[in-house]
């Protein structure tokens, strides 16, 4: 059997990830997501435990402080992590499993877990990714002050990443990515 990979996707706020992420698992039954964890409020038809297990401050710091995450963040003033036992038991039975979190988290798996393939999705131009985070209606305008800003400190990171893939096309990006991780799935399984 062929061993899994752990794969991390990430960039800023409104770049994308999610759209690249439900490409990448429509196109390929062995991709699959870990649900990650956090302390943020549910969006409009967001359900526990299928885009994220919704934590209390207090659940997630217990959890924190027992170990329970592969890696962890605090992101635009709330907790985001992933359950390493989850992730761990998915690649261990050969499975892609796809992170998408966030650059400090991102930079975290790889700290914890070296085999892990990290790819960096940028957008276009910094007015392309203004109009998209204004166009979810699902921030304030000062949330959204926050993530731009944030962005800026996320695109200086990007050359610590594994790849880095522009996504100025969604179908053109999941077909750029899609070929990335195959690739690293055949280097390091040596075929």
């Amino acid at each position: 059997m062929t061993k899994g990979l752990i794969v991390v996707i990430s960039g800023p706020s409104g770049v994308g990830k999610g759209s690249v992420a439900a490409g990448l698992k429509a196109q390929d039954p062995h991709i699959t997501e870990c649900v990650t964890c956090t302390t943020r409020a549910p969006r409009p038809g967001e359900r526990d435990g299928r885009e994220y297990h919704f934590l209390t401050k207090e659940a997630f710091e217990i959890k924190k402080d027992e170990g329970y995450f592969l890696e962890y963040a605090f992101v635009h003033g709330n907790y985001y992590g992933t359950p390493r036992r989850e992730a761990m038991a998915l690649a261990e039975e050969g499975r892609t499993v796809l992170l998408e979190i966030d650059v400090q988290g991102g930079l975290n798996v790889k700290k914890a877990h070296p085999e892990a393939f990290t790819i960096f999705i940028m957008p276009p131009d910094r007015d392309t990714l203004r109009q998209r985070l204004s166009g979810r209606g699902t921030e304030t305008p000062e949330q959204i002050a926050l993530r731009l800003q944030n962005a800026e400190a996320e695109m200086d990171r990007r050359h610590l990443y594994d790849a880095r893939v522009v996504n100025d096309d969604l179908q053109e990006c999941i077909r750029r990515v899609a070929g990335l991780i195959d690739g690293e799935k055949k280097r390091q399984n040596g075929i």
